[in-house]
């Protein structure tokens, strides 16, 4: 899975997320449940009071669509976006396709009245990290955990409750720690078969040309609705999502 980078508010968001590195690396996380993890490594409790209990998942990272050999899943990176997630989410409800959001904590957290309109219309939340650090495979596990825990709970407060039910390590920088940390919190690692590019702004007809291209590699296609400008994203779903349907491709969402 290639590498993302380059694009433009990620450089914000990890600045203001700086304290995130700030941790004690003897420091213990495992027992954190849907609290943040301070810098010391110290769990707080939920705004609920109390962590629901969730069933420890698979730590293998998953493609496959619960449709079978011939569905897809429609997975949704970096958001939410107040100018794009609406324009996605209505191109999604006027195909009838539910999809999985892989959210940025921050942009969550910045953005609660968007997650909560996911979860509404029936979409799947995904844990994308406090600050999007392609890099998080070559920190140490604390920092590993700080993104990680500290997401699903600001992910999970600004849903009104929902827990993300899957975790999607930023430009595909997974480690065995982070796969065994997610799966504990009940959040299946998720991979992608299919990048669409469409972060690298390659216009509307090469982004729709790569997913037709890559379809054969596997059922996850990977698009953004931040980040940056995602007309052409919305514009290549329009077009991406009834000819998915014209194929005989069912939607649906990576395995659990």
């Amino acid at each position: 899975m290639a590498r993302h980078s380059g694009r433009g508010w990620y450089g914000r968001v990890l600045t203001a997320a700086v304290g995130v590195t700030a941790v004690a690396a003897a420091t213990s996380v495992w027992t954190a449940q849907a609290g943040v993890v301070d810098a010391r490594g110290a769990a707080h409790p939920s705004a609920s009071g109390s962590a629901p209990a969730r069933a420890t998942v698979s730590e293998e990272i998953v493609h496959a669509s619960d449709k079978g050999a011939h569905g897809v899943n429609i997975t949704i990176d970096d958001g939410p976006d107040p100018t794009w997630t609406p324009e996605v989410l209505q191109v999604l409800r006027e195909n009838g396709v539910k999809a999985t959001f892989c959210m940025v904590g921050t942009q969550a957290e910045a953005h609660p009245d968007l997650v909560k309109a996911v979860v509404a219309a029936g979409h799947r939340l995904c844990d994308h990290t406090v600050s999007h650090d392609t890099t998080m495979d070559k920190k140490s596990d604390a920092y590993q955990s700080q993104e990680i825990l500290n997401a699903a709970s600001m992910i999970t407060k600004a849903s009104g409750g929902v827990r993300p039910q899957y975790y999607r390590a930023p430009g595909g920088a997974f480690t065995p720690y982070s796969r065994h940390l997610a799966a504990s919190q009940g959040m299946r690692p998720l991979g992608w078969n299919v990048d669409s590019k469409d972060f690298e702004l390659p216009g509307t007809d090469a982004i729709i040309a790569t997913v037709k291209s890559e379809l054969s590699n596997g059922p996850t296609i990977l698009f953004h609705d931040a980040g940056g400008d995602r007309a052409q994203t919305v514009a290549a779903l329009r077009e991406i999502l009834p000819w998915l349907k014209q194929q005989g491709y069912s939607f649906g969402f990576p395995v659990r």
